[in-house]
């Protein structure tokens, strides 16, 4: 016994999760989550509830550990983590970071792919998604337990543009699924790949122009300083998997594999309430105090238009055209 107490302590004090058996329910469990964005963003906040509740829910004694900030890396470092069931157990994921292990994972989060909020949550709360997070759990061996998102995406840009024909050749920041860069391309625009966290600077040193992002990003990492025109594109409402690893699951009694399951629905939940509720607010807020300039985009059903060859092609490589379907349908 009392070796076994003395592994247990090693696991603890170098950040494992210790490989728990039935007979040892009552023994501490570390769970580690990250998130690149600090403690005020909405997802960092849901991961804080969600490891709170799993400790709550489970009626065992469960540590953990929050890195926030990109301690860690970036949500890209994170999936790779979980799928290798190291460093981290948890975390709230843009699926374009995804797309390495599973071709479905960007379609979540495709531009143009919800007509509006109402539409997006039918989807959500009906969980059409689910073929994606089977298919995500199959590649990559990570558990989608809850979704966040919710915020409107915009372009958020150093200067301005009200058309398609004014924002030509704008070079913008765009996540890491290609599908996102053929998108762009098709709308006139000069898209390129850069690290979330190097953003700010990109466009201070002009390297980039322009980012498409959501209120609470816009707000948190202070995008405006540098790019002060939010262009009301728009085209996107987020989809962000709340992530965690299979490997880690499968090391956890029953009781707390349950507490994980509930808690990640419930703070998914919160996370998708909150950022609705706070998006409108956050921009009216930045507008308000001089931050930001908001500024009407004429050209939606136009840009929808030409995404369109784009997105059915890309849904048709990766054999997605009844899942396609069916969300449009919903």
């Amino acid at each position: 016994m009392n070796t076994r107490r003395h592994f247990l302590r090693a696991c603890a004090a170098s950040g494992l999760v210790p490989l728990i058996g039935t007979d040892a329910r009552a023994e501490s469990v570390s769970l580690r989550a990250a998130s690149h964005l600090p403690s005020e963003h909405v997802y960092t906040q849901a991961l804080e509830r969600f490891l709170r509740l799993v400790s709550e829910y489970s009626g065992q004694p469960v540590s953990s550990t929050l890195h926030r900030n990109a301690e860690l890396g970036g949500d890209k470092d994170y999936f790779i983590y979980m799928s290798q069931g190291i460093s981290v157990d948890a975390g709230v994921i843009s699926p374009a970071h995804m797309s390495s292990f599973s071709k479905l994972a960007p379609l979540m989060d495709l531009p143009f792919l919800f007509r509006d909020l109402a539409h997006w949550e039918r989807v959500v709360s009906a969980d059409l998604l689910k073929p994606i997070a089977e298919d995500i759990a199959a590649k990559a061996d990570v558990m989608v337990i809850g979704y966040a998102g919710g915020g409107t995406r915009n372009i958020v840009s150093s200067r301005p543009g009200s058309t398609l024909a004014e924002l030509a050749r704008l070079k913008i920041r765009v996540q890491a699924a290609p599908v996102h860069s053929k998108i762009f391309q098709a709308l006139g625009l000069a898209p390129s790949v850069v690290s979330y966290q190097e953003v700010y600077n990109a466009i201070q040193s002009g390297v980039i122009q322009a980012l498409e992002n959501e209120a609470a990003g816009v707000e948190q990492m202070k995008f405006y300083e540098v790019a002060p025109h939010l262009i009301q594109t728009r085209h996107n409402i987020t989809v962000r998997p709340l992530c965690f690893s299979g490997k880690t699951f499968r090391r956890l009694p029953p009781k707390l594999q349950q507490a994980v399951l509930r808690a990640g629905r419930e703070a998914g939940t919160f996370a998708r309430t909150t950022e609705v509720k706070e998006d409108g607010d956050k921009l009216a807020r930045l507008a308000k105090a001089g931050r930001l300039k908001l500024v009407p985009f004429s050209d939606q059903a136009r840009a929808a238009q030409l995404a369109e060859p784009v997105i059915r092609g890309y849904v048709k490589q990766i054999g997605a055209e009844a899942l396609h379907a069916r969300i449009q349908a919903a």
